[in-house]
């Protein structure tokens, strides 16, 4: 129950910020129709867009909570409440733009698999969130942080798809899975693009709740 207060809060507090929440929000529109006339560009390019939004939504919301989260903690909330409900309240608001994404790409492109682009950009959302999280985590600052993440964005868009560098990448599972989307390759990439969601997510998520756990743990006095 906690968690899902703490997810009614970050939804509230994303909310209240509208300009913010605008510009973020169509930066991956930009990003589409910078290279329209190429489908395999634009669509990988909105994917990582899309990786960038959900992401700095994420840092804004947990440095915003950072004032309230000793409070949370002294009223009973866990460390676990605390992200698992901004992850939930997150990963909700990116899925639902993912959503809009695959609807303007499913029209808007003709793919040789256009209904894999959902997974695509649904596991991009669902890996920015904890990968928002974690950079929050290590950068206190909105503006560092943002910085950073749009750095990562950009090096995974740029990395050269067959060297080791790219595979380490938090955004390779949307390159993995663009090649079945763009370019008909085989189903291996999908499995393979989860695996590495996955493998992201529990690291992001795990690394997230060890610095937050050491940040918020409530001192202990002997009895008297």
């Amino acid at each position: 129950m906690t968690a899902l207060v703490v997810a009614a809060l970050s939804a509230r507090e994303v909310s209240r910020r509208h300009t913010a929440v605008i510009l973020v929000a169509t930066l991956p529109l930009w990003f589409y129709l910078a290279r329209r006339d190429a489908a395999g560009q634009s669509t990988r390019m909105l994917s990582i867009g899309i990786g960038w939004a959900v992401s700095t939504l994420t840092l804004f919301v947990v440095n915003a909570a950072r004032s309230v989260d000793p409070r949370l903690r002294m009223t009973g909330a866990s460390v676990a409440d605390l992200i698992g409900g901004r992850l939930l309240a997150m990963s909700g608001a990116g899925l639902a733009l993912g959503l809009v994404y695959w609807g303007l790409v499913s029209v808007d492109q003709d793919l040789p698999n256009p209904w894999a682009a959902g997974p695509m950009m649904l596991l991009t959302a669902m890996v920015a969130a904890p990968f928002g999280s974690l950079i929050a985590a290590l950068l206190p600052r909105e503006l560092e942080g943002a910085l950073a993440l749009f750095s990562v964005c950009a090096v995974q868009m740029l990395t050269n798809p067959d060297g080791l560098a790219a595979k380490l990448m938090p955004f390779w599972s949307a390159r993995e899975i663009a090649f079945y989307v763009v370019d008909d390759a085989s189903t291996d990439y999908l499995w393979r693009a989860l695996l590495h969601a996955a493998i992201t997510w529990l690291l992001c998520t795990g690394a997230t709740l060890l610095l937050f756990a050491r940040r918020l743990r409530l001192a202990h006095y002997p009895e008297p």
